[in-house]
């Protein structure tokens, strides 16, 4: 059974940081892109970041780009999001997910295929 647990949300002061983790079981997602995404209430799903298989290529929304950081690592079948300088409108649920069938850059909720359960993140300010 595939499975995508995302963990370390939390409540931080605006100008904080937080560090989030995916970590897949039931399969390997070495050969896919993975990608964050997060929703506020009463809005949709909105496209956060996303990298390649190999970590080689990846791809944020403007609003997170030069704060927010995607990795991986194959070895651990982990996905990471280091966020920086954390914004009271980065508050939302955030979710990982897999695309297992484009290698191209998606940024449409509706591309991936598997996602996790999510984790808070609020920022106060």
């Amino acid at each position: 059974q595939v499975q995508l647990v995302e963990s370390g949300g939390g409540l931080v002061q605006a100008g904080g940081s937080l560090r989030l983790s995916c970590a897949a079981s039931g399969r390997s997602f070495s050969n896919y892109a993975m990608g964050w995404f997060r929703q506020a209430p009463g809005k949709e799903r909105e496209f956060v970041a996303r990298i390649s298989f190999n970590g080689g290529r990846t791809y944020y929304a403007d609003s997170v780009k030069g704060r927010f950081t995607i990795s991986r690592d194959n070895a651990k079948n982990t996905l990471y999001l280091q966020m920086n300088s954390l914004k009271p409108e980065d508050t939302g649920v955030y979710y990982c997910a897999v695309d297992e069938h484009s290698s191209v850059f998606q940024a449409s909720p509706t591309a991936y295929d598997y996602w996790g359960q999510g984790t808070q993140v609020t920022v106060s300010s």
